[in-house]
């Protein structure tokens, strides 16, 4: 099958190549990393860098299983490079011990532009900041966007309402798009992500021996999509149920930032929009993807109000911005979406038909003195609407537009 582009993600690649920093590509497992440093190696190919200055290392291939450590691999490396600044592509690189040692000494020792790639946030970890201080930049991959949906399954702009359910039911992983007529092999497919996320990128790197409490926190995080969470809630709700023996609220807390590291899920913090300041309260979670949040609860309770949301998220999120949740007031505001260069504020509602419902957003947003941008996103056939100043858009066409 021809790989189809991701221009966004490879644009980022190409404009940080030659820069002294390792370029770090992190994201859920299957949302297209190692794709974009293939895509990268020709890109590279075709710009006139000579295939013996491109070293390219999947790490999930048994051709490797003889680098164990940051030594194997920096012996390695050092008897592939030639003459010449050297490319090096390094993808699932946790898989090595250690191997932060052997990216710092590449370094220093040789002339060489590093790209990496991992499934999980301990690429980032303290040790790794420590050895490669200012050093680095990340690149953040998402899965499909819906726009990117259309593109890789070939669709035009026809019946979007069906396409988009599509999307909601299936997710934005790459290669849903191969199979995605069968339903057997999607729930095959993306069971067998969820089960490796949940071995390999959080059981086993942490040890993990409470597997059914880590469980159950992912369902109810994935049944409650959009709403504050906090340890405690999660703790009485398992509690009360009787679904876990008696939990404990700080380890509760660490598997939420087991969750967060394995990218399988994102959290958004609250802000106080009038002084903009962080609030310590509760926070919101939502899924990497919808699919797998289907996976989680199975896709006969698809809510579409709470996946919505989910979507509104992660497109802001590849849109290049700091997602938090507004409080203004006594009035909260769904998204509040922060670049260097700008402000805007986000209800996300799946109708504004019922008058109280349009109220309650229309409040929400304007309970902000400030002149930045205000938006209602609904599944409403709405076309630029304006309600003293807030627009009021429909989310497919917003999903196809440029922010």
């Amino acid at each position: 099958m021809q790989m189809i582009i991701r221009e966004n993600y490879l644009k980022k690649m190409i404009d940080a190549k030659d820069t002294e920093f390792i370029k770090v590509i992190t994201g859920v497992r299957r949302s297209g990393k190692s794709t974009l440093l293939l895509m990268f190696k020709d890109y590279l190919i075709n710009n006139g860098i000579k295939e013996d200055n491109i070293i390219y290392i999947n790490f999930e291939s048994a051709e490797f299983d003889d680098i164990k450590d940051y030594k194997d691999l920096y012996k390695y490396i050092k008897e592939k490079i030639k003459k010449g600044r050297v490319y090096l592509l390094l993808d699932e690189i946790q898989n090595v011990k250690s191997w932060e040692k052997a990216i710092n000494s590449f370094k220093v020792d040789f002339d060489i532009d590093i790209y990496i790639t991992g499934s999980n946030a301990y690429l980032l970890s303290s040790e790794l900041s420590t050895l490669l201080s200012g050093r680095y930049i990340e690149i953040k991959m998402y899965p499909l966007s819906f726009k990117e949906f259309l593109k890789f399954n070939n669709y035009d702009n026809t019946n979007l309402d069906d396409k988009f359910n599509e999307y909601l039911k299936y997710g934005g992983l790459p290669a849903i798009t191969l199979i995605k007529d069968n339903d057997e092999l999607v729930l095959s497919y993306l069971n067998g992500i969820y089960n490796t996320i949940v071995k390999k990128d959080i059981v086993d790197r942490n040890n993990i021996k409470d597997v059914a409490l880590l469980e159950n926190i992912i369902k109810y995080l994935a049944t409650n999509i959009g709403s504050s969470v906090s340890a405690k809630k999660i703790s009485d709700f398992l509690n009360s149920n009787k679904i876990t023996e008696k939990s404990n609220h700080q380890t509760i807390d660490n598997y939420l930032s087991m969750l967060e590291k394995s990218f399988i899920v994102y959290k958004a913090n609250r802000t106080d929009v009038r002084n903009k300041s962080l609030l310590k309260t509760l926070g919101k979670y939502y899924i990497s993807d919808t699919g797998i949040r289907n996976i989680i609860l199975g896709f006969r309770n698809i809510n579409e109000g709470h996946l919505l949301e989910n979507v509104v998220y992660l497109e802001l999120l590849r849109r290049g911005y700091s997602v938090n949740i507004g409080k203004s007031g006594d009035f909260e505001v769904d998204f509040v979406a922060e670049n260097p260069n700008d402000i805007k504020y986000y209800q996300v509602a799946q109708t504004l038909a019922n008058e109280e419902v349009k109220e309650r957003e229309i409040r929400s947003l304007e309970s902000i003195s400030d002149n930045y941008e205000k938006i209602i996103l609904t599944m409403d056939k709405t076309i630029n609407k304006d309600y003293n100043g807030i627009k009021v858009m429909n989310i497919i066409d917003w999903l196809l537009n440029s922010d």
